[in-house]
């Protein structure tokens, strides 16, 4: 089961501006985890969590969210991560 110690983050953008995870899983959907400083929740250190298709595009259609999810700490990531797998 994929943990947000399980992301690799990368910076996004120029030098300071933010970071992106990407992840994939076996039922063919993946997650774009990012915190930067126009994400929702980036400027309190938090992060923002789109689900993705098999294709990496954004799903809107799952029964987690129809958007992206916002204000997330390490454990709410976690949390989604989790609901992915298990679509």
């Amino acid at each position: 089961m994929a943990t947000f110690q399980n992301l690799e983050f990368s910076e996004l953008g120029t030098e300071g501006y933010g970071i992106r995870a990407f992840i994939k899983f076996d039922n063919g959907y993946g997650a774009s985890v990012i915190r930067t400083k126009g994400s929702y929740g980036g400027e309190a250190g938090l992060y923002e969590l789109a689900v993705l298709d098999k294709y990496g595009d954004m799903v809107y259609d799952t029964p987690i969210t129809d958007d992206v999810l916002g204000h997330l700490n390490e454990d709410d990531v976690t949390k989604v991560l989790k609901q992915i797998q298990e679509l």
